[in-house]
Order: structure tokens, then C-alpha cells, then sequence
């Protein structure tokens, strides 16, 4: 049985959850689908028949404490990690493994060390036997977007951590894929930097467009990124609250400022304090 999250007519009303869809917008078809997924590590349940449905172009979040399951969940999502109940769909066929159509950003960039930045990016376009000169074209392009195409020729030990994250993004959208998953990929930055590179991020996917599963402890950055967050709670994780984000696009931080945005902060926080709680 899929969970109230997953069933549109099971959730609650628009006065208790903003819509996803500022603006009216339609219902998009879902890019990515996950129904009664469930996880067990020998006999330790980290994740217990969650199911929800991901919009095509959609920014949703996933957030929740450090060791609730958010990443198994999206190692599970990019097939690096079996499922051991329920199905993980991608525009209607199941994940049994790594797929072509998706990218990964990690919690750290994982960059080649003896690669330069540059060959790093293509790195996907040499696994998949893509062909090297057209792709080339693509990564200087999308360097160019991150600010970062003057050290292309560098390698990763000479660029800043927030340099080195972008990169990596840079990497993951190189083949160009349907779907981005994003593991925690700004936690290691300092204040300042995380918050520039999450202004970053949303210019490239106000740009792209893509299909983004993004994963946080932060409720601040859940909201000031998302369309919609999903709260999962303590082992066995499931998932406790869902919230749609109604703030105007292009974002800013000074937004992060405003009363509506903190309301959302405080609703996201009483949610998770509650689930914490019990």
C-alpha cells in the first residue's frame, strides 16, 4: 500500500500544505517513482515502505537528521544500492542498476586527483563511450555557466572546495541526464560558500531543467532550493511530512530573510521536533 505522500487524493488539503505548483501550474507527469521501498541492512531496517512520486522538472528535497536513511534512499534511487522491498521506477521502468540517464553529485566531489578539470568532466562521456569532441563542447559550456571554465587545465588539489563542487556538478550534467541526485554535495563548505553555491545551483537548473532528488540536514537550504520537501523521520526511516514550497523564482539569499520563508523554516523544524518527540 503506498504511503498518504504518494496518493494525491490521500493528501491533505492546500490549506494544510502550500501547493507544489506556484502559480497554478499543471500537473506534471512524475519523472520518478518510488513505491513501498523498504531497506534492510542483515537485521537492521533503515528504511521502511516509503513511496513518492518526483514531477518531471521538478526540485524536491529530502530532508531529514544526519542517519535517517536520505542517502541509502538515493544510493537506492541511482542504482548503486539494492532494494530490498518495493520498486524504484524511472520513466516507467524499474532500477536494477546504474543508468545512463542519471547523474550523481556526492557529499564530497571525488574528483580524479591526477585528472585535470576538465577530463575530470568528461570523465561519464569516457565510461560511456560517448563521443569525446562533441561532449568536450558541452563541458567547456556548462564551466563557462559555473564561473569556473579558467582552470579547466588545473587540477583538483589547485581549485577551492567550492570550485571543486561545482566541477563535480559539472560532471554530472555532462551526458546530459534526465535526473540529478545531489547527496548533501554542500555540507563540507563554509556558510558563505554553501550559500553561493546553492544561488549556483539554481541558476543551472533554472538553466537545465532537469529532474533534481536533492538531499539535506539542512531545513534552510531544503527550503530556499526546493518545490516540495519531504520530511523522513528517525530509523526505520518513512517518510513524516511533505510541504510545497510557494516562493517566487529566481531566488536570492536575501529572501532567506523574509517572513514567509522563515514561517516555512519553523513549520519544516516543528515537524521534524515532533516526529523527534514521540
Amino acid at each position: 500500500m503506498r504511503s498518504p505522500v504518494s496518493s494525491a487524493a490521500a493528501r491533505p488539503t492546500v490549506d494544510s500544505f502550500p501547493s507544489a505548483r506556484p502559480g497554478g501550474e499543471p500537473q506534471r507527469a512524475a519523472a520518478l517513482q518510488i513505491s513501498s521501498v523498504r531497506k534492510v541492512y542483515d537485521r537492521l531496517e533503515a528504511i521502511r515502505h516509503v513511496s513518492f512520486d518526483v514531477a518531471d522538472g521538478e526540485f524536491l528535497t529530502l530532508l531529514g537528521p544526519s542517519g535517517c536513511g536520505k542517502s541509502t534512499l538515493l544510493m537506492m534511487v541511482a542504482g548503486l544500492t539494492a532494494v530490498t522491498q518495493g520498486e524504484i521506477l524511472i520513466n516507467g521502468t524499474a532500477v536494477t542498476g546504474p543508468r545512463a540517464e542519471i547523474g550523481v553529485v556526492f557529499q564530497t566531489p571525488v574528483l580524479l586527483p591526477w585528472r585535470t578539470v576538465l577530463d575530470n568532466v568528461l570523465f561519464p562521456v569516457e565510461l560511456q563511450q560517448l563521443p569525446r569532441e562533441e561532449y568536450r563542447r558541452r563541458a567547456l559550456d556548462l564551466l563557462r555557466m559555473v564561473k569556473i571554465d579558467e582552470f579547466v587545465d588545473m587540477l583538483p588539489r589547485q581549485l577551492s572546495g567550492g570550485m571543486r563542487q561545482r566541477a563535480a556538478i559539472c560532471r554530472a550534467l555532462v551526458h546530459d541526464p534526465a535526473i540529478l541526485l545531489m547527496d548533501e554535495p554542500f555540507s563540507a563548505l563554509d556558510a558563505i560558500t554553501r550559500d553561493e553555491m546553492g544561488v549556483e545551483l539554481l541558476r543551472i537548473w533554472q538553466a537545465h531543467r532537469k529532474t533534481v532528488l536533492f538531499v539535506t540536514h539542512s531545513i534552510r537550504e531544503a527550503v530556499f532550493l526546493s518545490d516540495r520537501v519531504l520530511v523522513m523521520g528517525r530509523r526505520p526511516a518513512t517518510i513524516i511530512d511533505e510541504l510545497g514550497i510557494e516562493l517566487p523564482r529566481p531566488r536570492t539569499i536575501e529572501m532567506t530573510e523574509d517572513e514567509g520563508f522563515n514561517r516555512l523554516v519553523r513549520r519544516l523544524r516543528q515537524s521534524i521536533e515532533t516526529s523527534h518527540a514521540q
